[in-house]
């Protein structure tokens, strides 16, 4: 079954109907304070909004987030360089899947971990309308991806800060962060959609699913009482792999009997016309996943101008392409 693109946005449960930015009003600055809660400007699940907002974050150019046309046709993957670093949905709030969700919550503990061996890092949802954003921090703060983090920025910065949190604290740090509120309300009017203000319900989430540290296919969603290990990875397997798509959401299509055209994924890889060099490893984490006396690797992205930046001096050894 073929899942076009589309246009759509995200939404909580616990937020009710208000009203649409129409082509007169503008959007407010920052984020509303609705009922005593923090409300932000829903985002469009797209490669523009979300390539746009994880640049303003501090996501290295080497990485962008490509269109997925289809679940299961195989030959729609094409355009896509492998691998694939994360999967970022919008699954539509249907009959099928709340249940499940509901099940699998009721049967389990709120999630508690943090520190230098959780093998995902995982944000509960505190502010409304902000799971596009989380989702992001999902695909960007996990696997891979981390180590495409700009020094200096604010991806940088919560990831070092959050390790040591619990999920809670984890919660408020977003909450209180203001970078991370004027990057996501900054890219609130990209895309081909106006976006809805205030309690609009559109009764559809993000959901991200990446690779654990441990190896392991995670579902990560913010509204959730925890992260969900969906199953244990091969060596080297693909996040676009028959295999792993069904264990995401296939399951959920069919159920739904492949009718409802809301459904719609992004995912994350390499951009191949950059060539940069990056500082792998150069975020902490409290452990080091380097074997112990390998030096890291000399940091020199000329995507980005730090400050103190300066240019390489010639025959500078820690240049090295993106692998």
């Amino acid at each position: 079954m073929h899942l076009p693109y589309s246009q759509n946005m995200d939404a909580d449960m616990d937020i009710d109907n208000e009203s649409f930015v129409t082509a007169e009003t503008s959007l407010p600055l920052g984020a509303s304070i609705i009922e005593g809660r923090k409300i932000f400007t829903k985002l469009e699940n797209s490669p523009e909004v979300m390539n746009t907002l994880a640049a303003k974050l501090g996501l290295s150019p080497a990485l962008k987030f490509y269109d997925v046309y289809s679940l299961t046709e195989l030959g729609l993957f094409e355009h896509i360089p492998r691998p694939i670093y994360a999967l970022l949905f919008i699954i539509p709030l249907t009959s099928a899947w709340e249940r499940i969700r509901l099940a699998k919550d009721m049967a389990r503990e709120p999630y508690e971990q943090c520190g230098a061996d959780e093998p995902i890092i995982w944000f509960k949802q505190i502010i409304g309308g902000a799971c596009g954003t989380i989702g992001l921090l999902h695909c960007l703060l996990n696997g891979p991806a981390q180590e495409y983090i700009l020094p200096g920025t604010t991806l940088s910065q919560l990831y070092e800060k959050c390790i040591p949190l619990k999920p809670e604290a984890r919660a408020q740090l977003l909450y209180d962060n203001e970078a991370f509120e004027e990057a996501h309300q900054s890219c609130a009017e990209l895309g081909d959609t106006k976006p809805p203000i205030g309690k609009e319900n559109l009764g559809q989430h993000f959901v991200a699913f990446v690779r654990g540290d441990d190896g392991w296919l995670w579902e990560l969603e913010g509204s959730r009482v925890g992260p969900v290990r969906r199953g244990q990875l091969e060596e080297g397997e693909d996040l676009l792999s028959e295999h792993v798509l069904k264990r995401c959401i296939g399951g959920l299509v069919e159920m739904d009997g492949g009718n409802d055209y809301r459904y719609s994924c992004i995912a994350l890889a390499k951009d191949l016309a950059q060539s940069v060099s990056l500082p792998l490893n150069s975020l902490n984490r409290g452990r080091s996943v380097r074997d112990e006396g390998v030096p890291r690797r000399g940091i020199w992205d000329p995507s980005y101008r730090h400050p103190s930046w300066s240019p390489p001096p010639p025959g500078h050894g820690g240049k090295r392409p993106v692998e």
